[in-house]
């Protein structure tokens, strides 16, 4: 869908872009901070006098075809804005990204635009031009443009991905009674921006013991100890794309409770990624994950939804969840994360993500999944 069918199915002729995953996705500008406008007449990034050459240089790289206008002391934005509005003739209806600005930040945007009026309109174009302006929210318009990802995307997803491999790979090594949760995250942390990883893509868990019943747990003074389980959630970004991954060891032993319950869990992951493809509902993958579980007696103890789709942001949509009807199609990224978590005992959680495709998935994820008992 071009921006012209969205503004066409909006009944709009102007769109705003603000949000910094869509400001990257559509414009290739990656500074964050800046917005886009769609006229009839052009396509133009505004940023301020930090970002002019770095979103130069991105444009250019896109070829997403948007002139960098920089704005400063001398330029204001207003009277930017000013010039391009005095270019529309009737009505202009404003496409707007009602999802992702806040109340305050709408308030700020548009009264730029009302002061752009009064300070560079005439009293007659002021009122005329007042009673012509809409505001229209776009909804999930722009978002459902990023939901397939391109090739190209999708190698840089898996390439996140592999930084998280090694990750797991180099935090098994080091792993052991006494540490805390809060060494286990600095540990992944540092191996995944110490491989490739501009940042990280989520705040990273390790939940210990009675902690991993609790999905997102905060990583805490806690330390490891033998029996416990130890859940471990990260992913980094890789180029502007993110990545992640959890799994669940056992210090020391595991008991036979732990087991079964983690076999469980595996059952339930290894179903879901033998059998997710294009053409499935994100509601079907989401029932056979949950109905191993629900069957098994933990039901109750598996609260949240299957997956998510990742991509410049780490949940995008669309989602693997009881309520989510889409139809999954090839090139959308998924994560597959089943759980079971019981307060005062503990948790298990196994994820993977990957890319739907025609006959199956495509998983990015090397690491093991079978139960790990460290040290």
């Amino acid at each position: 869908m071009s921006f012209e069918s969205i503004l066409n199915q909006k009944e709009c002729n102007v769109l705003m872009i603000t949000d910094k995953y869509n400001l990257r996705y559509f414009t290739g500008f990656r500074g964050g901070e800046g917005m886009a406008w769609v006229f009839p007449f052009g396509r133009y990034l505004l940023v301020d006098s930090r970002y002019t050459e770095a979103a130069k240089e991105d444009v250019k790289a896109a070829s997403s075809g948007f002139q960098v206008i920089e704005f400063n002391n001398a330029e204001p934005k207003a009277k930017i804005l000013a010039g391009l509005f005095l270019q529309m003739d009737g009505n202009t209806n404003i496409a707007f990204e009602d999802k992702s600005l806040t109340v305050s930040e709408f308030k700020e945007i548009s009264n730029e635009i009302s002061e752009a009026f009064k300070l560079y309109y005439s009293e007659y174009e002021k009122k005329l031009r007042s009673t012509l302006m809409q505001w229209i929210p776009l909804g999930d318009s722009l978002l459902i443009e990023r939901r397939i990802k391109k090739p190209e995307e999708i190698e840089l997803l898996r390439q996140a991905e592999a930084i998280g491999d090694k990750a797991f790979s180099d935090v098994l090594k080091i792993l052991k009674p006494g540490m805390t949760e809060l060494e286990v995250a600095a540990e992944l942390e540092y191996s995944m921006k110490k491989n490739g990883a501009a940042g990280l893509s989520f705040d990273t868990i390790a939940a210990s013991g009675i902690n991993s019943s609790m999905p997102h747990a905060i990583p805490g003074k806690k330390k490891l100890e033998s029996g416990d389980f130890l859940t471990m959630d990260f992913g980094c970004i890789y180029e502007g794309y993110c990545s992640d991954m959890t799994r669940t060891v056992v210090i020391g032993k595991a008991s036979d409770e732990q087991k079964k319950i983690y076999n469980i869990v595996l059952k339930a992951q290894m179903e879901a990624v033998q059998v997710i493809r294009a053409g499935m509902k994100c509601i079907e993958v989401d029932k056979i994950a949950r109905d191993i579980i629900k069957e098994a007696g933990y039901g109750e103890y598996f609260g949240h939804g299957l997956g998510h789709s990742v991509g410049l942001y780490i949940h995008e949509s669309p989602a693997l969840n009881t309520r989510d009807e889409t139809v999954l199609q090839v090139g959308m990224i998924e994560t597959i994360e089943p759980g079971i978590y019981i307060p005062g005992f503990g948790g298990v959680r196994i994820e993977d993500m990957g890319a739907v495709t025609e006959n199956g998935y495509d998983n990015f994820a090397a690491s093991p999944k079978e139960l790990i008992e460290v040290g």
